[in-house]
């Protein structure tokens, strides 16, 4: 019998870092390279999409940019299912590399387009490789650990997120003051160290590779349809969203609110002979004669229900539990994600940081003459951190990941004894405080404490839905339940990205074509914010009830 490497010899024995194999660190350190790789660029790419030409930015409007972050970004936390299919089928090393082979084109290329189509294209080309990467550094990770070590391997992995979230955007920062393309160069970089770490030290970790290759994309996509319900149902929600997206940006609400309306209305009146049909050949198969088996009778009326083609069969709601609980999930990440989508904007356009500046001068001068004694010309240096006599938002906000970095351990230790639901919960609550802080005022240090009191909430709510998500799934499928787990954060992207345009070309500055009243847009990130808490508590007592019942 063969062991894994991860239950070699026994905990008593050896150390718990020593336990994990020698392809967990390798996956660890690619995990680095790969979030440098795309937080380097997506931190700062509000500013990117909407700065100004003469700043070397694209000029676009809010709106347009909201559109680009929420299209991609969803698509992005789609593909690790279909991805992860293909990675059980043909390896996970290969798809390693394969993701390598798309982002790093990808990113080389990001600096080519200024238009809304060209860069579109580009980004979801990127997203497209980063979705190959996830799914199989996931799955590295679980092959690698065990029930003993499970806690503190993800642990590890979670630290390196942050810790490549962390320094991707402090060097992507510093090379835009001398020009944008050194972000795409830097991202480029960043992945082809990930790919030599692949090719040098990433070896295949044992698996049943006969078993998990007869998972095919057929049968990823039949999953998909059959947790949402049936291919009916998946066709009106895809309908419902594609309208929504057209209306970010194509369509007027006058147009696309009436359209989203027909469609539901025409597929529920469809619906009603179906439905009738249904139950027509329900009873004529359990009618006296035929047989006395309601289950026979109900099994023989829907094989010929199926029999008949899926777009004839009535809607059926698959997982409404937990599809329920995504949705409610992908109200947090809206709220999430306006750190980097929207605060970015915010920062550049309101935010005074004299403050900020006056407070770190003297340590900076230190470090400077420091570094003129050693003989290195530091006349350029603030072009690192300042932009037109500011300090840079991306390294503001690069303040939430390290906040997470120093902070996480301590609140998971703290919230330790809280069940998940209450944990979330909090997490919630406090990103409320942390916008209505944007209204105290517009002075450095403010955004400064907005974002940190942020984090805590990410601390608290972030690591532990997915522990949630796995309580509340039934027993025969909690596989499924976690496979699915990144749709709420799909949707919190695409929601998150096309309200933000939306909000803050209608509340931002006046020049760019707003009210300039951005207290008001963030009075409704923080009801977004609120509101989620407040719908996951109704929704942990209805699963109670169901639970008692």
């Amino acid at each position: 019998m063969t062991t894994t490497p991860a239950a070699a010899a026994s905990p008593a024995r050896r150390s718990i870092f020593k336990q994990f194999p020698g392809y967990f660190w390798a996956a660890n350190t690619m995990e680095v390279f790969e979030r440098m790789g795309w937080y380097g660029f997506y931190a700062v790419s509000s500013l990117y999409l909407t700065g100004a030409v003469a700043d070397g930015g694209l000029g676009m409007s809010s709106a347009d940019r909201g559109v680009i972050q929420g299209l991609s970004t969803f698509f992005l936390y789609l593909f690790p299912a279909v991805f992860g299919a293909l990675a059980d089928r043909y390896g996970f090393k290969r798809m390693f590399l394969s993701s390598c082979a798309v982002m790093i084109p990808g990113y080389l290329l990001l600096g080519v387009p200024n238009s809304f189509w060209g860069f579109l294209g580009v980004y979801f080309l990127v997203a497209v490789g980063h979705g190959m990467f996830k799914p199989v550094v996931i799955s590295t990770v679980a092959k690698a650990t065990t029930p003993e070590t499970g806690s503190m391997g993800f642990g590890i992995f979670y630290m390196m997120v942050n810790i490549g979230g962390f320094l991707g955007p402090i060097v992507a920062g510093i090379v835009r003051g001398w020009d944008w393309q050194y972000v795409f160069y830097a991202s480029a970089l960043w992945i082809l160290l990930m790919g030599a770490i692949t090719l040098t030290f990433y070896r295949e970790p044992p698996r049943d590779a006969a078993a998990e290759s007869r998972r095919s994309l057929r049968d990823v996509f039949r999953g998909m349809i059959e947790l949402i319900g049936n291919g009916r149902f998946f066709l009106l929600i895809v309908g419902i969203l594609g309208l929504l997206v057209m209306g970010s940006r194509w369509l007027a609400p006058a147009v696309y609110l009436p359209l989203a309306g027909s469609w539901l209305a025409l597929n529920l009146l469809v619906d009603i002979p179906l439905r009738v049909r249904a139950r027509t050949a329900t009873a004529t198969a359990a009618a006296p004669g035929n047989t006395s088996d309601t289950a026979a009778a109900a099994a023989t009326a829907a094989a010929a229900t199926a029999g008949s083609g899926w777009l004839l069969q009535p809607m059926r709601v698959g997982e409404g539990r937990y599809l329920t609980f995504l949705l409610l999930m992908s109200f947090f990440w809206v709220s999430f994600n306006q750190i980097f989508m929207t605060l970015p904007e915010y920062i550049r356009d309101y935010v005074d940081t004299s403050d900020i500046i006056g407070s770190l001068t003297p340590a900076a001068g230190a470090i400077a003459n420091l570094a003129q004694r050693l003989g290195l010309d530091t006349s350029q240096w603030a072009r690192a951190v300042l932009e037109h006599g500011q300090v840079k938002p991306e390294h503001m906000i690069n303040l939430n990941a390290f906040g997470i970095i120093v902070g996480q351990v301590a609140i998971s230790y703290l919230s330790r004894r809280l069940q998940p639901l209450t944990t979330i919960i909090v997490g919630s609550v406090i990103t409320v405080f942390s916008f209505l802080l944007y209204l105290v005022g517009q002075a450095g240090w403010i955004i400064v404490l907005a974002i940190l009191v942020f984090s805590v909430g990410e601390m608290f709510a972030s690591p532990r839905s997915k522990e949630y998500a796995g309580r509340i799934a039934p027993p025969h499928k909690v596989g499924m339940y976690m496979g699915y787990f990144y749709w709420c954060v799909a949707l919190g992207n695409l929601f998150g990205g096309l309200i933000s345009g939306k909000a803050y070309q209608h509340f931002g500055p006046a020049h760019r074509g707003g009210i300039d009243r951005t207290d008001t847009m963030w009075l409704i990130f923080a009801g977004l914010a609120l509101l989620s808490a407040i719908l996951l508590w109704v929704y942990n007592r209805w699963i109670a009830e169901k639970r008692l019942a």
